[in-house]
C-alpha cells in the first residue's frame, strides 16, 4: 500500500505541466507545438522568453525535489524513496494531464538528485556547462549530465536503491530525447543561437 501511495505521490507531483502553463498564461499557445515539442524550460524560452524558461527550470527542479524530501519524511526507507525518484520523473516525461506528452525530465531529475546526492548534481551541472559550451546544443548537455549521474553514484558509493533509480532515470531522460538524439544525427538540433531572446 506504501508503495502504491508513493508512486501515487510522487507521479502526480512530477504531473504538473508548469512549462505549458507558463506559456499558456503568457499567450504563447501550446510550447508543445515548438521545438523538440517538450514543456520545458528550453522550449520555454523559445516560446515565451528566458525569463518564463528560467521560472520554469526552477519550478520543474523544485517539484523534483519536493516528491522526494515529502517520501523521505514520510517513510526514511531507502527504496520508497527510490521508487519516487523515478515516479515524479515519470510523472514529467509522461502527464496525466497532457496527453501523457510532457517534458524531458532533465530539470525535475536535477532537483530529484540535488536532495538525495547533490554532488552527483554538481558534476552532472559540469558536464552539461562543458558539452554545451563546446557544441551549443542543450539536449546534447543534459543527455550527458543525465548519463554523468548514474556514474557518479556508481563509483561514488550511495545506497544500491539510489543507484538503481539513477540508472532507471537515466533511461527515462534519455528514452525522452530520442527525437532529439535523431535531430543531433541528422545535423538538425537547434543551438543555443536560436532560443528567443
Amino acid at each position: 500500500m506504501r508503495l502504491v501511495l508513493v508512486v501515487i505521490i510522487a507521479y502526480l507531483i512530477g504531473s504538473i505541466p508548469f512549462g505549458y502553463l507558463i506559456v499558456r498564461a503568457t499567450g504563447g499557445g501550446d510550447v508543445r507545438e515548438t521545438g523538440s515539442g517538450g514543456t520545458g524550460a528550453t522550449n520555454v524560452s523559445r516560446r515565451a522568453g528566458k525569463a518564463a524558461g528560467i521560472i520554469t527550470l526552477i519550478l520543474d527542479a523544485a517539484k523534483g525535489a519536493l516528491a522526494v524530501i515529502i517520501v523521505r519524511s514520510m517513510w526514511n526507507a531507502d527504496w520508497l524513496i527510490a521508487v519516487a525518484a523515478v515516479a515524479v520523473i515519470a510523472g514529467h516525461i509522461f502527464p496525466i494531464w497532457l496527453r501523457f506528452r510532457g517534458g524531458k525530465g532533465v530539470a525535475t531529475g536535477a532537483g530529484v538528485y540535488l536532495a538525495l546526492a547533490p554532488m552527483a548534481v554538481l558534476v552532472a551541472g559540469l558536464v552539461f556547462v562543458a558539452m554545451v559550451w563546446w557544441r551549443k546544443i542543450v539536449s546534447l548537455g543534459s543527455l550527458a549530465a543525465a548519463v554523468t549521474i548514474p556514474v557518479y553514484i556508481y563509483f561514488v558509493p550511495h545506497s544500491t536503491p539510489l543507484l538503481v533509480a539513477a540508472v532507471a532515470d537515466a533511461w527515462f531522460i534519455v528514452y525522452a530525447h530520442r527525437g532529439n538524439i535523431a535531430r543531433v544525427w541528422n545535423g538538425t538540433e537547434p543551438r543555443i543561437s536560436d532560443l528567443k531572446k
